[in-house]
């Protein structure tokens, strides 16, 4: 996987119980995706069209450093699958322990909303396409 974005956990990002407030995640690992899709697909033009059941395996605390990872899963005509995972790190250590995971779908789209297909460079560049 590849490692697209780092964020700190800070106060103004826990909910009432002291952890990141699951939106904040949700929002981050939607952003970095999005850059990902973008820089795969060779266009700004992508919009979320799902994320995959999402399962938050531990806490943030304020101060955790979450790192957010992202890997190609599928390229379809119009829409690219990634497969996208956090991660807290041990500043100390170095260590990374799963924080959460999820797939998220994006759709390629044109200037009016509609979907238009993803080139086939990108498919055959990551082997989708023959």
């Amino acid at each position: 996987m590849e490692l697209i974005a780092t964020h700190v956990c800070m106060t103004k990002d826990v909910g009432v119980h002291g952890n990141l407030f699951g939106g904040i995640m949700l929002s981050w690992i939607d952003e970095a995706a999005v850059a990902m899709a973008n820089q795969v697909c060779l266009t700004p033009n992508m919009v979320t069209r799902k994320m995959t059941e999402i399962l938050f395996e531990r806490p943030v605390k304020v101060g955790n450093t979450i790192r957010i990872y992202g890997k190609v899963n599928t390229i379809g005509n119009t829409s690219i699958s990634l497969d996208m995972l956090a991660k807290r790190i041990n500043v100390y250590t170095g260590e990374e322990e799963v924080v959460t995971s999820t797939q998220v779908v994006f759709v390629r789209i044109d200037e009016y909303g509609q979907k238009i297909p993803i080139g086939e460079k990108v498919k055959r560049k990551y082997g989708f396409i023959e």
